[in-house]
């Protein structure tokens, strides 16, 4: 099973070339060998994943330029192996082959071993990923890359059971010793077609977005839709949070109704399924099959930050009550399992957990037999089966069973001659008992590391919630968690660290940790009205383009200027789980020119989105947070500026409308901001609506703005 992407089993020959298997991965946190025969240099890194490598018989380093001169001088391949904490065949691949001290014996004798976590270092796992994906078409997790001696990759796959993976070492090992030149002619070409793929050429082309081009790219996508279960028409279903984000303000601007259905229906199945935890909330990575039943079971924060962003805006929509539910119950869980109440998020919780007989399995934690649910439930199981499916379309493997709803309560409550009211208590108080209960089995490992990136997306989730549900607890966290961001990850220079642990902040920041960052205090400050929170975001946009802009292609790079130099250095431009980095930049500078009257933001976004105009609509649904860009184009936007003492009131009242093609300026006094100045009138309160600051006549009455 894949993490991120789907991997076969493939054979390839290394220059002409070895022979490998390609299998993607998950997987989860594993414990320190309990006698420590073994330490490696490891134990000195803060990392949950590598330190649950410290103990390995393999002579494990972290990525510094120690590691990396120290194969240069000894003229060794270095063996790169990059996992995160989650990630269940990285576990399974830790505990058949790099526990294994036979295995260790070669890898420490042919090879200087580095461990990467990929989250930590999203740059390095680019690089690596980019290259196996160029070598055998697919790619996933632990991703195991030997390169030369200066980093330049020679051969890569995924997960190996011991057997393979021995073969594969000495192969490479021998060719190396007999042949390096042969390597070297094939890293200089894989290196050159590693720099290729995130090439972007600049489009000199007049920036023309046309409401044709969005439905030249919607035709294109409907193709992959599943219109049974939702999602698309593939085995393994992902959540992918953006692209339904866009497709449902795509369907409410143009009123498509059957697109909504689409999206509705979809949004359904996920609650649904047993993908969602309907335990103890929360979701899940992706489902392994098309009913979205049985998930890979790692809970991931950048998939449940984005999933209350989704909900959130699609209740503002639809009014469903499993909407706001999934939003409630998910922000609970984010609470009670990956929040540190000094304001800071976790990672992520492992797929696999101790089961009863001391097995390590993947799902333990979560699934249930009938035995046990009968004997907790009584009388209610009949109940309870009914609602969850304890039967065989809830029944996974080894008579277990992961909860998956298939009806809707009312059905439900008319076939078994019961209340609404009645049955909606009874989930209540069942969810209450399993929870207790859950909570006495062995817990999946916690990746208690802070990533600015991840944190900036909860941040936007809470603010989502806030703006659709009005709830001040939301607020109250998000608040928090922006001081954090604001006042711990930020560093002297006005940057961003990336990662933060132990108390201590660390790691230079990415592309992704300034996009999601500025993205979050854009919106934070259109609700709060604090001008600190735009200001620090235009702030932090100024510091990209110092740092991150590559004049030659009009866009960002991934990594600073200030990074040390890998194989390449890429621009994420292609959405993904998370949107790319670039995509959130070109939507951030979209909305701070309006802010700022910023021609110079504008045409920066425009330029970006008209690079990769042929490939969105081409690819759509790997473009989709672009595309909302494009709406901005091709539909009206409207800047509201609101000023005077009930600002915030009626800013509130706004903000739990379903308005996506709008930003907000407001003030309870005179402001300077370019949309609010010379616009305050002691006493009034006055909403101005405005297309490209040209303003229609002011009204005081929030439902006639």
């Amino acid at each position: 099973m894949g993490a991120f992407f789907i991997s076969n089993i493939m054979r390839f020959s290394l220059l002409l070339l070895l022979s490998i298997l390609l299998l993607s991965c998950n997987n989860k946190t594993s414990k320190p060998v309990e006698t420590h025969q073994y330490t490696n240099d490891l134990i000195h890194e803060s990392s949950p994943y590598l330190l649950q490598h410290a103990h390995n018989p393999v002579n494990w380093n972290a990525w510094n330029e120690e590691t990396l001169a120290q194969a240069k001088k000894e003229n060794k391949l270095l063996l790169i192996s990059i996992g995160y904490a989650a990630c269940h065949w990285c576990h399974v691949m830790e505990r058949e082959s790099f526990q294994d001290s036979i295995v260790a014996s070669i890898m420490n004798d042919k090879f200087i071993n580095v461990k990467v976590d990929r989250e930590e270092r999203p740059d390095i796992d680019q690089v690596y990923m980019n290259a196996v994906q160029l070598m055998t078409g697919s790619g996933g997790w632990p991703l195991n890359v030997i390169a030369l001696p200066d980093g330049r990759p020679v051969w890569g796959g995924t997960y190996f059971s011991k057997e393979e993976w021995s073969q594969i070492l000495n192969q490479v090992s021998t060719l190396y010793q007999e042949d390096p030149k042969k390597m070297i002619e094939y890293a200089t070409k894989l290196e050159a077609g590693i720099k290729g793929l995130d090439l972007v050429e600049v489009n000199t082309d007049e920036p023309i977005f046309t409401k044709k081009d969005l439905e030249t790219a919607l035709n294109n996508w409907k193709e992959s839709f599943d219109h049974d279960y939702g999602g698309y028409k593939r085995s393994q279903k992902f959540m992918m949070p953006d692209n339904y984000d866009f497709l449902l303000r795509y369907a409410f601007q143009n009123n498509d109704k059957e697109l909504m259905n689409y999206v509705e229906l979809t949004l359904d199945k996920m609650a649904f399924g047993g993908v969602y935890d309907h335990v103890g909330g929360g979701f899940s990575r992706y489902a392994t099959d098309t009913k979205w039943h049985v998930p890979h079971f790692e809970k991931m924060l950048y998939d449940n930050a984005q999933l209350v962003s989704l909900y959130s805006n699609a209740y503002k929509v639809l009014k469903k009550p499993l909407y706001k539910n999934t939003v409630y119950e998910t922000l609970k869980f984010v609470e009670r399992e990956l929040y540190n109440t000094n304001g800071y998020f976790y990672s992520s919780l492992d797929a696999d957990s101790d089961t009863k007989d001391g097995h390590h399995e993947e799902g333990a934690f979560y699934v249930w037999t009938a035995n046990e649910l009968k004997s907790l439930l009584k009388d209610d199981f009949s109940l309870f089966a009914a609602v969850y499916n304890i039967n065989d379309f809830g029944k996974w493997e080894k008579d277990n069973y992961v909860l998956i709803r298939k009806d809707g309560l009312k059905d439900i409550a008319a076939k078994h001659s019961i209340s609404i009211d009645s049955l909606e208590d009874k989930l209540i108080s069942w969810k209450k008992l399993l929870l207790e209960k859950r909570a006495e089995r062995a817990r999946p490992n916690l990746d208690d590391k802070t990533l600015t990136s991840w944190n900036a997306l909860m941040l936007k989730g809470y603010l989502d919630a806030y703006k659709t549900f009005n709830e001040t607890h939301f607020l109250d966290i998000a608040l928090k968690n922006a001081n954090f961001i604001l006042n711990k990850q930020s560093t002297n220079d006005g940057g961003l660290y990336h990662s933060f642990k132990d108390g201590k902040s660390s790691i230079n920041g990415y592309l992704e940790d300034y996009a999601t960052t500025i993205e979050a205090f854009i919106d934070l400050y259109e609700i709060t009205l604090e001008t600190k929170w735009l200001n620090a975001a235009r702030d932090l946009t100024n510091y990209t383009f110092d740092n991150f802009y590559d004049d030659t292609s009009k866009m960002f790079y991934f990594t600073s200027n200030k990074d040390k130099a890998l194989v390449s250095r890429s621009i994420e431009y292609r959405d993904n789980v998370i949107p790319a980095s670039n995509s959130v930049m070109a939507n951030n500078l979209f909305e701070l020119s309006h802010h700022f009257e910023n021609k110079a933001y504008e045409k920066t976004a425009s330029q970006m989105l008209n690079n990769v105009k042929a490939e969105l609509i081409k690819y759509p649904s790997a473009f989709s947070n672009w595309q909302e860009l494009m709406l901005n184009h091709t539909n009206p936007y409207y800047e509201i500026a609101i000023v005077g003492g009930n600002s915030s009131n009626f800013v509130k009242q706004l903000q739990s409308y379903y308005i996506p093609n709008k930003l907000i300026a407001a003030s309870e006094s005179s402001s300077n901001l370019p949309l609010l100045k010379s616009r305050f009138s002691e006493g009034n309160t006055l909403i101005y609506i405005c297309q490209n600051s040209v303003c229609k006549l002011p009204t005081d009455d929030i439902e006639k703005a």
